[in-house]
């Protein structure tokens, strides 16, 4: 997990102005293991700064993803924000859907698909979904699947210029 400072650092050597407000979403994120939604964010950042927007929050979210500070999954429930890890490598993602533990998976389901020169890819996400071993015995959930009891599910995102 990324530190704050690295975090003010990394924002920092991009050109961006270290804000008071924006090391305080340096410090949440960096003392924060689990998922933020945007508006968790916001009531959180509300608390502290009145007048603050819900729009500025997003795009400082936003403007922390493409800057690989913050990671961006897809949950059910919507979208969710959390500090990067220290992995210095690319690699995926097993998530615990009840505590939200995340783990690395250091191999890369993409070099089994089949890609055409039909298709570029400019980026891609991989997730799993399920229960972690404590929660499987806390909350009962078994490993009745094939799988191991996951779901895998998979979302892919791409950039275009300015997103």
């Amino acid at each position: 997990m990324l530190t704050k400072d690295e975090i003010i650092a990394t924002m920092s050597a991009q050109g961006l102005r270290i804000t008071d407000q924006r090391k305080t979403l340096a410090t949440l994120f960096s003392e924060n293991e689990g998922y933020l939604s945007p508006k968790d964010v916001y009531e959180y950042m509300g608390k502290k700064y009145s007048g603050l927007s819900f729009d500025t929050v997003y795009r400082n979210l936003r403007v922390m993803q493409e800057l690989g500070v913050l990671e961006q999954v897809s949950f059910e429930d919507g979208m969710k924000f959390k500090v990067s890890c220290n992995e210095h490598h690319h690699h995926h993602h097993m998530i615990c859907l009840s505590c939200q533990k995340t783990l690395p998976i250091s191999f890369c389901p993409m070099q089994m698909t089949d890609t055409t020169d039909q298709f570029q890819i400019v980026e891609h996400k991989f997730e799993i979904f399920g229960y972690c071993k404590d929660c499987q015995q806390k909350n009962g959930h078994t490993d009745s699947n094939s799988d191991g009891g996951f779901r895998q599910t998979s979302s892919h995102t791409h950039s275009h210029g300015g997103y």
